[in-house]
């Protein structure tokens, strides 16, 4: 019989729980009644010139429901791949799912179309929190003399708004990015500095000292949940700032998948200035 990993059973982010757990005394053996710790994930877009908006967004997930998602999330990926393996060869793209490239090339497209609207499903039944950034990149850059990288800007905006959901459900989290080798370092710089200074640097900056640690950076195919952020991500870029879709069946399915997670009711979106 075929014995699967533990890194096919339990993925990087999962099994950083258990360290995470000694990290601050909660290890779920020695304490039953805690409080849930949430892993938040995040993903963002490229903006272009014809799309001049940067999002940037994510998802939380309470530590409790983490493996049983995972398992959600491994059928849907199975029924599309064939397989639960967690490879470059069957990892969610939005872009490539969109437009049957990549590792989605040469499927039909009522199988790519599933793929958004099973994730939309997944989201929505779940009731999971899902926060989103948008900066509108022309206006930013206009506004201000010296206005903040889009990307810096973008992640302290959507560090404070899971903080605030944290704050609002009185729990911890733990952040995770998909691994970008030109901002990694920034990244994990800028979050130490705003912890150290006690807030972001905004004139209403909020404190970070819900979320642990460091940021985390994984590739994402290694991580189910931040190949979701992709999709959201994805979707919301591809639908919310168009005023007019094309009349194409996919393009309705797929528009209507993001209505759906919109409309699940945990969901928020911040657009800048």
């Amino acid at each position: 019989a075929q014995v699967s990993s533990d890194h096919e059973r339990y993925p990087a982010d999962v099994k950083c729980l258990g360290f995470l757990y000694l990290y601050v005394g909660r290890y779920p053996r020695n304490n039953a009644s805690r409080n849930t710790m949430h892993l938040c994930y995040f993903d963002e877009n490229k903006y272009t010139e014809e799309n001049p908006h940067f999002f940037i967004g994510g998802l939380l997930i309470p530590d409790r429901h983490a493996l049983e998602f995972e398992n959600t999330l491994s059928r849907i990926v199975f029924n599309f791949f064939g397989s639960r393996t967690m490879t470059v060869q069957t990892e969610l793209h939005g872009k490539e799912l969109f437009h049957g490239k990549g590792n989605a090339k040469g499927r039909k497209m009522a199988e790519r179309v599933r793929v958004f609207k099973d994730i939309a499903t997944f989201v929505s039944n779940n009731k999971i929190p899902v926060r989103m950034i948008c900066i509108d990149v022309n206006r930013h850059r206009e506004r201000y003399t010296y206005p903040m990288p889009e990307y810096r800007l973008g992640l302290m905006l959507m560090l404070e708004r899971f903080c605030e959901y944290l704050e609002e459900v009185d729990d911890l989290g733990l952040v995770f990015g998909d691994y970008e080798a030109d901002e990694v370092t920034r990244s994990i710089v800028d979050f130490s500095e705003f912890k150290s200074q006690g807030k972001t640097p905004m004139y209403f900056g909020r404190p970070l000292g819900r979320l642990l640690d460091t940021v985390y950076f994984t590739q994402s195919h290694h991580s189910r949940f931040l190949q979701v952020a992709d999709l959201l991500v994805y979707m919301a870029g591809r639908y919310e700032n168009t005023k007019e879709i094309a009349d194409k069946w996919h393009e309705r399915e797929v528009k209507a998948a993001w209505e759906k997670v919109k409309a699940s009711g945990n969901m928020f979106i911040q657009r800048w200035p």
